[in-house]
């Protein structure tokens, strides 16, 4: 049997001879019809057979074929004797020096099969594509052509790199796509929705660099509805004939945060689906985007950094990730709530995963710094963040509260924490300068304990920055203004306070103790001098002094002991 190169061969040939005065263009056919029916055809062009057994999903190289006359182009069973057989006939004429694509498609049938949803003819069809080779050293160049009959108009996205495609129709192709040779994730979703992922597939172009391909939607949605005909796949035609199918692929991003101050947690070993996948994960360290598997269930074990297998693991937990989504983790908590001090909003501090889907890579605008504000401190009220001068950011966030994304101009801002009903005692301040992360994403946690003292002494409070790298940030440069205001202001002794504690102040005024939901607990005078505070009737706990007369001053942290 002569080879499809030959039969080519002896077909441009057998044209040359009886039209010698024709110019020529070069053509590439694609069988990408999927009806079952036509899986093999022959195909004839002006009665002469140039295919035969021509399979689905398989494609001609660019061979040269006559340009500026009429070609017949008749298409027939597999079983076919003759162009006399055919049950399709189409008539094309090329342009003289130019390169084609033909793609069969279609199904023979239309009413045998699931309509296309956007009402778009699927009668078996030869879509004419011209082709423009823009090869450069090291890109690869592409094309894309929707030929799936019963799928809707799509987008077509390199996964965080960039949309090929929007509102791409059955029977259309986009224009030429001029990309690096690297190695991308494409993912399918409706052209309506392109945050719900339909399929994704895996194009490894490394290797392809100043190569051309074209790229074809393929097959059925739902097969069981169309003859159970070939499953929805993507697949790429190269120009010397070869065809490829890309693999599907189904991953989530996952951005994991250890935000668990408890001591014993200082350093954990993470296991996923009984893999070691952490070593030693270390307390507010944080990892970059990771590739999980999605959807399947997976079980994500937390053990000692002492560790041997996830036979030590001491929590785990299982998840379901969804296909192209980003994730967001904290673990955050302690082992044993009873061994540390309560949340006063009586939620539980029992160490836990917790989960912000629809995370980011990048902000939106590239002008701006996105960020999600989380509050991870057990043993702190609900809360509000100020930025100073600016607006409130967060809103009454209790612990575990995990906000949307807010997006603020990459500048230098003072970030004040209250209690979520008293804005005038600022318990914690932080400087942030986001004025070098135009275009970045981060997420801001509070961590560590208001009180370690009643807290295994653990990690102080703090505010954290995690970066979509993994970088962890902790800002710090309030402080050393905080300090000198503090100074200025009041300062207790011995603190935690058992009984009667000094306070001393530059001035005099009104003192104001509050407790750690901002309620009022004293009010008294304060002397130029030192003073004694009776703290005896108070409850253990965590409490706030500033000058009555200075609202929105930094608050002196009281810690009463019994």
């Amino acid at each position: 049997m002569k080879t499809l190169i030959q039969r080519f061969g002896l077909l441009a040939l057998a044209l040359m001879l009886s039209a010698s005065a024709f110019a020529f263009s070069k053509l590439q056919i694609i069988h990408n019809a999927a009806d079952p029916a036509a899986s093999l055809v022959d195909i004839y062009v002006n009665d002469a057979l140039l295919l035969n057994d021509f399979a689905f999903r398989t494609a001609t190289p660019f061979v040269t074929v006559p340009s500026g006359v009429n070609l017949k182009v008749d298409v027939a069973p597999s079983t076919s004797t003759s162009s006399a057989d055919a049950i399709a006939t189409f008539n094309v004429v090329l342009e003289a020096d130019r390169k084609y694509v033909a793609i069969a498609n279609g199904v023979l049938n239309p009413a045998a099969f699931a309509p296309n949803p956007d009402g778009m003819n699927t009668g078996f069809n030869i879509y004419l594509e011209r082709w423009r080779d823009k090869t450069q050293s090291g890109n690869f160049v592409s094309r894309v052509f929707h030929g799936a009959t019963d799928a809707p108009s799509v987008s077509i996205l390199a996964r965080d790199v960039a949309q090929i495609a929007n509102n791409l129709t059955y029977g259309y192709s986009t224009n030429v796509i001029n990309v690096p040779a690297s190695n991308y994730t494409i993912d399918i979703t409706p052209a309506s929705d392109e945050k719900t992922v339909v399929a994704s597939f895996g194009a490894d172009l490394s290797g392809l660099g100043g190569k051309t391909a074209y790229l074809l939607a393929s097959g059925f949605l739902d097969p069981s509805m169309n003859q159970n005909g070939a499953s929805f796949a993507v697949i790429a035609v190269l120009a010397d004939g070869t065809v490829v199918t890309l693999p599907a692929v189904s991953y989530a991003k996952v951005q994991v945060i250890h935000n668990a101050a408890d001591p014993a947690a200082n350093k954990v070993d993470i296991y996923v689906n009984g893999a070691l996948a952490l070593d030693d994960f270390a307390f507010r360290t944080a990892t970059p985007y990771l590739e999980l598997p999605a959807g399947v269930e997976l079980t994500i074990g937390v053990a000692p950094s002492t560790s041997t297998s996830s036979a030590d693991v001491i929590a785990d937990f299982k998840v379901n990730l969804v296909n192209g989504q980003k994730y967001t983790v904290l673990a955050q908590g302690v082992l044993d709530p009873s061994a540390f001090a309560p949340n006063p909003e009586g939620i539980s501090t029992a160490f836990d995963l917790y989960v912000k889907d629809n995370a980011k890579l990048k902000a939106d605008d590239p002008s701006l710094v996105e960020f999600i504000a989380v509050h991870g401190s057990t043993d702190a009220p609900a809360v509000d963040v100020i930025a100073e001068g600016v607006a409130t950011l967060v809103e009454d966030a209790a612990y575990t509260a995990i906000t949307d994304y807010i997006a603020v101009p990459a500048a230098a801002y003072t970030l004040n924490i209250t209690p979520a009903n008293d804005n005038n005692t600022i318990v914690a301040s932080f400087d942030a300068d986001l004025s070098g992360l135009a275009g970045g994403v981060a997420t801001v946690f509070a961590s560590g304990f208001l009180s370690p003292d009643q807290n295994q002494n653990g990690a102080s409070f703090t505010l954290m920055a995690a970066l979509a790298d993994g970088t962890v940030i902790e800002l710090p440069a309030a402080q050393m203004r905080l300090a000198a205001e503090q100074l200025q202001q009041i300062s207790v002794y011995p603190n935690p306070a058992v009984g009667i504690t000094s306070v001393n102040t530059e001035k005099s005024g009104m003192a104001v103790l509050k407790d750690i939901t901002g309620k009022s607990v004293m009010t008294f005078v304060l002397n130029a001098g030192t003073n004694r505070l009776d703290v005896s009737r108070l409850a253990e706990g965590v409490y706030f002094l500033n000058m009555a007369d200075a609202p929105g001053s930094v608050a002196q942290k009281v810690v009463v002991s019994k």
